[in-house]
């Protein structure tokens, strides 16, 4: 519980809200800042996945452009012209670097095949507009989730990294080497004297 509570009031959780309705943008911005969430509110999801680095300037998908996304929850409004909250969805969910990041959908309509449509697309929660604060609280535990998951990815990834292997082997290894020797040489010294 306390770790929950952490989270509340970590400016570091980083939340991208995507609505085309300001009021629905604006409302949802709010609620998440007074919960102590860090957020950035965009229009589209052509603005969402320019700014998660999944979007070219011609208009098209493309491979991930930066390497950290610093992105701890993305809440989306289904219903947006041009591609819908659950496109982004699909994109997030079939992105190797973006698929840990949890997605809860908002939707003004109160649709059962939606909703499930969604859920079985990976989302992690359904809200139903206009959003209040009491759903800004159900956020945490998938924030948590989210993040425990990457720090899971990113330590696999970093235990096969001859990069990361590498240097801590050779800090490790090198004092240890110089050890021995100067142990052998007070060996030798000891040994001459007496």
């Amino acid at each position: 519980m306390a770790a929950a509570a952490a989270v509340a009031a970590d400016p570091r959780f980083h939340v991208l809200v995507v609505d085309d309705s300001p009021t629905d943008r604006k409302l949802a911005e709010r609620l998440l800042k007074n919960s102590s969430y860090r957020v950035t509110a965009v229009d589209s999801v052509s603005r969402a996945l320019e700014f998660l680095g999944l979007f070219d300037q011609q208009g098209g998908s493309t491979a991930l452009n930066s390497p950290e996304i610093d992105v701890s929850l993305i809440v989306t409004d289904y219903s947006m012209p041009g591609m819908t909250g659950y496109d982004l969805l699909k994109k997030i969910k079939e992105s190797s670097m973006l698929k840990d990041i949890p997605v809860v959908i908002m939707s003004s309509e109160n649709l059962p095949s939606r909703i499930n449509r969604c859920l079985e697309e990976g989302a992690d929660e359904f809200f139903l507009k206009p959003v209040q604060l009491s759903d800004m609280q159900k956020l945490r535990p998938h924030i948590l989730k989210g993040k425990s998951q990457e720090s899971n990815s990113s330590s696999s990834r970093s235990k096969f990294s001859n990069d990361n292997v590498l240097p801590e082997w050779t800090r490790i290894r090198l004092p240890l080497a110089g050890w021995t020797k100067f142990r052998h040489v007070l060996q030798l010294v000891k040994g001459s004297i007496i």
